[in-house]
């Protein structure tokens, strides 16, 4: 499988193109608004990769060739850019194509991070709106730490909530996120649901901000 992380120059991005091709052999495409930064990056996470022997290739393209290459395509940019980076590839993708949305809106005040939900209700709301009507789009990997994602040497050991109005999408987005070692995706309704889980991640990095051995803190169900 083919999967485009646009946007994938930031710390999600990062974290989970490394995971992915450290994991497994789906092919990893790197998008941003600017193509040289994510063929720069590109070599960089090939770099990291081969310090660890995996021998891989990792492509960079602008955000509108990646979406247009992949079977997967990740949202990897701040929730603000979110409407505006589907509508730039919205004609790039066809019914087979599955939308990922991991970004949360937040403000930032003296006390931490507060949820700041889009009037859609969700960010992946947001994302399920821009996108054209054939099109699914699944809610993920909104409550990993970035840094723990991206550091190749820690143990992910954590649940990752999915929801998604289409069955066979997230289907494939468990089964992708299932392939990272250490990360267990578990699927909690439909894109209406997904304001509840957005906010949890206000919630773990406040935890983190004062809670030093809390510094990647994620989510675990039992």
């Amino acid at each position: 499988m083919r999967i485009a992380l646009c946007g994938g120059t930031g710390d999600i991005g990062e974290g989970l193109a490394l995971r992915w091709a450290y994991d497994t052999d789906h092919e990893v495409l790197i998008g941003s608004r600017d193509p040289e930064k994510a063929r720069t990056k590109a070599q960089e996470y090939e770099t990291e990769l081969d310090s660890r022997g995996v021998d891989r290739t990792v492509k960079g393209f602008a955000n509108e060739m990646a979406a247009d290459r992949a079977d997967v395509v990740v949202l990897a940019v701040p929730p603000y850019y979110v409407r505006d980076t589907v509508e730039g590839f919205a004609g790039r993708l066809d019914g087979d194509t599955v939308l990922v949305s991991p970004a949360v809106g937040m403000q930032r005040d003296d006390a931490g991070l507060h949820y700041h939900p889009p009037s859609e209700g969700s960010v992946t709301a947001v994302a399920a709106a821009a996108a054209p009507d054939e099109v699914a789009v699944v809610g993920a990997f909104h409550n990993l730490s970035a840094g723990r994602l991206a550091n190749l040497d820690v143990e992910l050991d954590q649940d990752t909530l999915l929801v998604g109005d289409d069955e066979d999408a997230v289907d494939i987005v468990r089964m992708l996120a299932a392939e990272i070692e250490g990360l267990r995706p578990l699927y909690a309704g439909p894109v209406a649901n997904a304001a509840e889980i957005e906010s949890l991640t206000p919630l773990l990095i406040n935890l983190a901000k004062y809670n030093d051995e809390l510094h990647d803190a994620g989510v675990q169900f039992g």
